[in-house]
């Protein structure tokens, strides 16, 4: 991939990842343009941080679409439109299922997930499971988005000590610290090709 990429951005909520990529941009660790916001919801604060910064915002609901493939494949359209080289799943909390958006974004797609996976594949509350089941270790893996939920392969995944952690709520506060530094971390490293992609092994871990 080369350098100065075209970033793409789908987030539904806070946008905590996503401010911390436009702050990565903004600071010369990404080397590229974050060319759209998609979300799913208009009530999304990540909406505001993408207006903050000018970045285009494009809304899209489940209503307006007759199936979920349509509704991807309007993403699949802006994509396309902005010539995105990277696409970054930041809180989005919609699964993408069309099989044309993922083969036409295959390796340019990345999401975070709250747990050290497998642990916990497919969860939308892993730090809730984990503090349930009781582990002492849990943490981050940053992977690329396949048509197995939460199982293509993984490009980064850092540990996170969960053992004094008292509620959930501690545990899912503890892994976001670390989630926004691994993001722009991961989407810097694109940038900057240091990843080779196309069957290659891109995973590393500290």
């Amino acid at each position: 991939m080369s350098m100065a990429i075209s970033i793409a951005v789908l987030a539904s909520g806070r946008g905590s990842n996503f401010q911390s990529i436009i702050d990565g941009v903004n600071e010369g660790d990404i080397k590229g343009e974050i060319r759209v916001l998609i979300t799913d919801n208009p009530e999304a604060q990540a909406i505001s941080r993408a207006e903050k910064n000018k970045i285009p915002v494009e809304i899209i609901r489940r209503k307006q679409f007759k199936s979920r493939e349509n509704m991807d494949l309007k993403i699949k359209e802006i994509l396309d439109v902005h010539g995105i080289d990277l696409v970054v799943l930041a809180g989005y909390m919609k699964i993408i299922n069309s099989k044309e958006l993922l083969d036409s974004y295959r390796y340019k797609i990345i999401n975070i997930h709250p747990s050290l996976l497998p642990a916990f594949k497919g969860s939308t509350h892993a730090q809730t499971d984990a503090f349930e089941y009781g582990c002492k270790v849990s943490g981050l893996t940053i992977h690329f988005v396949t048509d197995d939920i939460d199982g293509g392969p993984i490009i980064y995944q850092k540990a996170a000590d969960i053992s004094e952690c008292s509620s959930a709520d501690e545990v899912a506060g503890k892994i976001l610290s670390y989630e926004n530094e691994a993001y722009r971390r991961v989407v810097g490293n694109f940038s900057k090709g240091k990843y080779v992609v196309n069957g290659r092994k891109v995973r590393y871990t500290d």
